[in-house]
């Protein structure tokens, strides 16, 4: 079916439901950013593959929303004569409906949405009317089943913290509050919870399923009982029930009269729903595992720095080999992928990609979330700009990992040189920066970007992310953008620090390292605690895009000692002609 056909096929459907519209999320029935293929529903309708957007068609017109790291792939990847293109946050899906649907009926799917975003949607004017039965499952003939793959346990070794104890303190937490459950709809929650981990998505290694954790410590797991084999079953032990999906309805019915906590931001408003129907009392509030899931253990930091020790070693020999082969040509965005991809499969616990690598060569680079495919993929050429994003899944941590790259052999465009110079020094501005304790990450978000502000130019995207325990390369609650939750930095978090730059149809800047989060050394006179980051990430930048004079002696000094730090730590590790260039890669500035 051409999209064309599919949009008239879903139409179809919609008269007859008695709707006049219906909502396309990006999110399957667990709201997260990744979904298997069986949940890419919004690519199948519109053709756009990011990872976060929605869809709203109406009878006679359709649009499709989603934020500034996609205004490109969004223009590239939609048919403009079907879809108007917006801008999630300036042209908000809400405003759409308030101009196109004011008192008309539009269906949703609540599985596929929490109760706030179906608040905010409605607050235009729209009816908003719950389906029964998604219509677009019924239209899309040839959709993958939902995966099934098998749990399994997450060692205590990388773990660091055993689930009887994870459920005993989040248990007296609940009791506390005077709460007798809570809903556990996000799949990291419940893999962090249970220790258990999966291979239901490609780059997070998830087994999907829903949870149901109670103030006496016990938990209702929601997963079909043939993917629990008798040592998972053994490693989740007495106080861990499992029920086949089909069973949530009757259990949630057994909650009558009972207060559970529900985060009405990222669970699906079935869950409200079923549970008002069956007379529970709901207790609005965040998903309890979050915030403990963000502040890792001192095993979990320890994995954190050992998988980012081991990947620096991939990392560094694909940027030798990037320097030995980019100034000739030859090479292509998908070819230099698959050779990172190479290095890493060589190191112990590698299980897989953190993400799909982001490869971007001149003006692809400008896309903040490319994709190589066969059909875009293009040549890297001698003396233009590279944009490496990437990152690994190890059994003892999660890495992601950015670095702009000069192919040569020429020397790069002084404005080029420039702005790489202002991205670096909002990135080690992040990296130095000391804060009070209670400091969120909306404060420090301006700390990065002010090297570019004095230049007039900006990024639409945030600083920085969460970053899980072999799980997601993007984990909340806490954020560095100006669009975030104002939730404190704790110690033990771990988050990206990447400003960038993005000019398009020329090229794109990015630099990332990973930060964690630690207790500073107080000061004289100092009044409250602060706190400051760690960086684990071992990876030299391309001293060819770095104009040492407008550096600080400060920033130099950073740099510099960074650099020598890179080499010290994984020099060792390298064999001679790596070793051999990154003593010259790592020289001081």
């Amino acid at each position: 079916m051409t999209y064309a056909e599919r949009l008239a096929a879903l139409r179809a459907e919609l008269a007859t439901m008695a709707v006049e519209g219906f909502l396309v999320p990006r999110s399957d029935e667990y709201l997260g950013e990744y979904v298997p293929p069986s949940g890419e529903r919004l690519a199948w309708i519109s053709g756009f593959t990011g990872s976060a957007g929605m869809a709203i068609l109406l009878a006679d017109r359709a649009a499709v929303f989603t934020d500034g790291r996609y205004t490109s792939q969004v223009a590239a990847q939609t048919d403009p004569a079907l879809w108007e293109r917006r801008h999630i946050t300036e042209q908000p899906p809400q405003d759409w409906l308030a101009e196109h649907a004011a008192g008309r009926r539009i269906g949703y799917d609540p599985w596929l949405h929490p109760q706030a975003q179906i608040d905010r949607l409605a607050a235009s004017g729209a009816v908003l009317v719950p389906l029964a039965v998604n219509p677009l499952d019924a239209v899309w003939r040839d959709r993958p089943p939902p995966p099934r793959s098998p749990a399994v346990p997450q060692p205590l070794d990388y773990a660091g913290r055993d689930a009887a104890g994870k459920r005993a303190e989040l248990a007296a937490m609940l009791q506390k509050a005077g709460e007798d459950s809570a809903i556990l709809s996000d799949p990291h929650s419940v893999a962090w919870l249970l220790n258990i981990r999966g291979g239901d998505l490609d780059h997070t290694p998830l087994a999907l399923g829903f949870a149901l954790l109670r103030s006496d410590a016990t938990v209702d797991l929601f997963m079909e009982p043939s993917r629990l084999d008798e040592r998972m079953l053994e490693h989740l032990g007495n106080a861990v029930a499992v029920h086949p999906p089909a069973a949530l309805p009757a259990i949630l019915a057994g909650l009558a009269g009972q207060a559970v906590r529900i985060d009405l931001d990222t669970t699906p408003i079935w869950f409200a729903t079923t549970l008002r129907e069956a007379g529970a009392t709901l207790r609005p509030g965040e998903d309890p595992c979050r915030l403990p899931r963000a502040c890792k253990n001192p095993v979990e930091q320890q994995g954190a720095r050992a998988a980012q020790r081991r990947d620096a070693q991939a990392l560094i020999r694909f940027l030798h080999w990037f320097a030995e082969h980019a100034p000739g040509g030859g090479e292509s965005e998908i070819s230099a992928a698959e050779r990172l991809l190479a290095f890493r499969r060589e190191l112990p616990l590698f299980r897989g990609e953190s993400f799909p690598a982001i490869s971007g060569a001149g003006e692809n680079g400008a896309i903040v979330h490319y994709r190589a495919t066969a059909t875009s993929n293009r040549p890297i050429h001698p003396n233009e700009s590279y944009l490496i994003d990437s990152g690994a899944q190890f059994t003892d941590g999660t890495t992601d990992v950015t670095r702009t790259l000069w192919t040569g052999p020429g020397d790069p465009p002084p404005d080029l040189v420039e702005r790489y110079t202002r991205v670096l020094r909002g990135h080690v501005a992040l990296a130095t920066l000391r804060f009070p304790q209670g400091v969120a990450g909306p404060h420090i978000d301006a700390v990065a970007r002010a090297p570019l502000w004095q230049a007039g130019l900006d990024y639409d995207h945030g600083t920085g992310h969460g970053i899980g325990s072999f799980l997601s390369v993007h984990e909340g609650p806490v954020s560095i953008s100006r669009a975030a939750r104002t939730i404190p930095v704790q110690s033990g978090m771990i988050l990206s620090d990447e400003p960038g730059f993005y000019l398009p149809g020329a090229y794109g800047i990015r630099i990332e390292n990973l930060l964690l989060a630690r207790e500073a050394a107080p000061q004289p006179a100092q009044l409250r605690p602060f706190l400051e980051f760690e960086t684990l990430t071992l990876a030299p930048y391309d001293r060819r895009l770095i104009a040492t004079a407008l550096l600080t002696p400060g920033e130099r000094a950073w740099i510099d000692a960074y650099q020598a730090r890179v080499l010290a730590e994984v020099g060792p590790e390298l064999e001679a002609p790596v070793r051999a260039w990154l003593e010259q890669a790592c020289a001081p500035l």
